[in-house]
């Protein structure tokens, strides 16, 4: 089934298909695991104008099926550092859930020459995805399996 998707950068005008995939995929899965105010919020934070930013400071990635994108990811830089790197903004469209695009997203994550320098990579995680995560080989950072203030787990996987 993965052999129809594939996967290329982000471009500024992928901004706004992208923006709404993360709002239908918060309000529909997310929203089993967190209330509708911080849904909505984490709706806003992720406007097209702060994902063309997000792209601009690391490499994005946007899987598509045929023309319509169903899937998204970044890494970027750790507040600045040259050993450590950030996975953000992660999402599949509901209903291409389950069919192997999360691990199509994380592998060219994997791949990418910030996840390459990398001796640490963290990826800040929701309720819904931390299993996901897990998976992929990422674990608690130092150890520690609680909510943070932000309510996102925060994981981390060392090269």
């Amino acid at each position: 089934m993965i052999d129809r998707y594939h996967i290329r950068r982000f471009e500024a005008e992928d901004a706004e298909e992208v923006s709404a995939l993360i709002a239908e995929t918060l309000r529909t899965v997310n929203s089993r695991d967190y209330p509708k105010e911080y849904i909505e919020a984490n709706v806003r934070s992720h406007s097209p104008k702060v994902l063309t930013e997000r792209a601009e400071q690391g490499h994005a990635y946007v899987v598509c099926d045929n023309e319509r994108i169903v899937g998204c990811g970044t890494i970027a830089g750790y507040w600045g550092s040259e050993t450590e790197s950030i996975l953000l903004t992660i999402f599949v469209l509901p209903a291409h859930q389950g069919r192997g695009i999360g691990t199509l997203i994380i592998r060219t994550l994997e791949q990418d020459a910030f996840f390459l320098r990398a001796k640490r990579v963290e990826i800040p995680a929701s309720i819904t995805a931390v299993g996901f995560y897990q998976k992929m080989g990422y674990s608690y950072k130092n150890g520690v399996a609680e909510l943070d203030a932000e309510q996102i787990y925060r994981l981390e996987k060392f090269r």
